[in-house]
């Protein structure tokens, strides 16, 4: 099932556009939480989801904000305000598919984004990626966090594998893992570079 979707958030009158695709006898639902400067039409997140889709795995691709709240870099950086907006799509998709567990998939501050979603709910999250993310922006929440996490980062962004290793210490009440894509930088631009992150991420999603 393939369906163009307006996600309607309680108490708000606005409503997130989103593409939700549920293959036959899928068992789990990734929610792709998009970072600044992209999308639910972001060319990198649509190839790993059509790979998540090819596994059997739900997807669902969405805008946490609004055309104009984008064109706003404090909301891009608004990690409560994201992560706030990511806890209703989740309840809004346990509405859709009540039976499917499921996860996130996070860039850039869409990664810390859903870590504290995460985070705030506990439980109820299958699991988690990261590409390129920022997790030390949910500091606080790192240690909430009980979903198991795939940190992956491009090995010549440095100040993001930094960052990513020191969140990976804070992760410490569940599996953590921090995957370094050799030669590739932060949008993860060099041939096979994104091929990788899709392969890693369709094997811990199906893993989990």
């Amino acid at each position: 099932m393939e369906d163009n979707v307006q996600i309607a958030l309680p108490g708000m009158r606005l409503r997130l556009p989103g593409q939700l695709v549920l293959p036959p006898d899928a068992g789990m639902v990734v929610a792709f939480a998009h970072g600044s400067g992209s999308g639910r039409n972001s060319p990198r997140n649509q190839y790993v989801a059509e790979v998540l889709n090819e596994a059997g795995l739900g997807t669902l691709l969405f805008d946490l904000l609004t055309t104009e709240e984008s064109g706003d870099r404090l909301n891009v950086f608004n990690i409560q305000l994201l992560a706030y907006r990511l806890d209703l799509v989740t309840g809004w998709l346990h509405e859709q598919a009540p039976d499917l567990r499921i996860g996130y998939f996070g860039a850039s501050t869409g990664a810390a984004a859903a870590l504290q979603a995460a985070g705030e709910r506990r439980t109820g999250i299958a699991a988690i990626v990261s590409r390129g993310g920022r997790p030390d922006l949910a500091a606080e929440w790192l240690a909430r966090v009980r979903a198991p996490t795939l940190l992956i980062v491009g090995g010549d962004d440095p100040d993001v594998v930094e960052a990513n290793g020191a969140a990976l210490r804070r992760l410490e009440h569940t599996e953590a893992h921090l995957e370094i894509v050799p030669g590739a930088t932060h949008l993860f631009e060099e041939p096979g570079a994104l091929e990788s992150v899709a392969t890693l991420a369709r094997t811990w999603f199906t893993t989990h």
